[in-house]
C-alpha cells in the first residue's frame, strides 16, 4: 500500500486528488496539508511514503516544504503537482529533492501511474519532459561541488549518464550488459556519493557539473 499526503491550499483540489486517489487499491491517502508549513507537521504524523506537493502555497511554499522535508526523511518521495513544466519553480523543486512533477491537467490514469512509478523508484518520471525542463533552467551553479563527480567510478558515471537519458534500470542493464540488480548497486552508489535524495536530483547535479551537456542525453 502506497500512503500518500496531499499537500495543496485549495481545498477543492486536495478532495479531487484524495477521490482519484482512494478509488485505487494500491494507494492510501493518509493526510492532508493546506501550506508547507502543514506538510512538515503531517508527515511527522502520518509518515506517508509520498507527498503530492503544490509549489504555490501561503507561508511555505512547496519547494521550501520539498527541501526540509527530504532533510528530515531522505527515503521520503515528493511528487510536484504544478500548471505549467516550463517553470522555473519546478526546476527548483526537483533540485531541492522532488522525484518528479506532473501536470495538474493530466489525467487520473496519468496521476496514478506517476504516484506508482516514483513509489518504485528505478526509473524518472517522464523522462523527455523532464529532460527537456532541465536544459530549458540549468545554469551552472555556484553551489554545485564538481569534485563530488571525480569520487565516482567509470561505471557508476556511465551509470548516471543512462540515468540523465531517462533509462530505468533495467534499460540501463541491457545497455552495460549488466544485472538489474548490479544496476540498483550502482545507482545506489551514484546518489550516496553526490547526496542525492532522488534519481532526478542525481540528474540535476549531472547536469549542473557539466557531466552532461544539454543536447548530448
Amino acid at each position: 500500500m502506497i500512503r500518500v499526503l496531499v499537500a495543496d491550499d485549495q481545498a477543492m483540489v486536495r478532495a479531487g486528488l484524495r477521490l482519484i486517489l482512494e478509488s485505487q487499491p494500491d494507494i492510501e491517502v493518509v493526510g492532508e496539508a493546506v501550506d508547507g508549513e502543514d506538510a512538515q507537521v503531517a508527515v511527522r504524523r502520518e509518515r506517508p511514503q509520498l507527498v503530492l506537493m503544490d509549489i504555490r502555497m501561503p507561508r511555505m511554499d512547496g519547494i521550501t516544504a520539498t527541501r526540509k522535508l527530504i532533510e528530515q526523511d531522505p527515503t521520503l518521495r515528493v511528487l510536484v503537482v504544478t500548471t505549467f513544466d516550463a517553470d522555473q519553480n519546478v526546476y527548483e523543486a526537483l533540485r531541492a529533492g522532488a522525484s518528479g512533477f506532473i501536470l495538474k491537467d493530466s489525467s487520473p490514469e496519468q496521476l496514478v501511474a506517476a504516484i506508482r512509478l516514483i513509489a518504485a523508484g528505478d526509473a524518472l518520471l517522464a523522462p523527455a519532459r523532464t529532460r527537456r525542463l532541465i536544459e530549458a533552467q540549468v545554469r551552472p551553479h555556484p553551489s554545485a561541488d564538481t569534485s563530488l563527480i571525480r569520487t565516482l567510478t567509470e561505471r557508476e558515471r556511465e551509470v548516471l549518464v543512462l540515468m540523465a537519458r531517462g533509462l530505468d534500470n533495467g534499460q540501463i542493464g541491457e545497455a552495460l550488459f549488466v544485472s538489474e540488480a548490479t544496476v540498483r548497486t550502482h545507482v545506489g552508489h551514484v546518489l550516496s556519493k553526490l547526496d542525492a535524495r532522488s534519481r532526478v536530483q542525481a540528474v540535476v547535479y549531472a547536469y549542473e557539473s557539466g557531466l552532461v551537456q544539454p543536447g548530448s542525453a
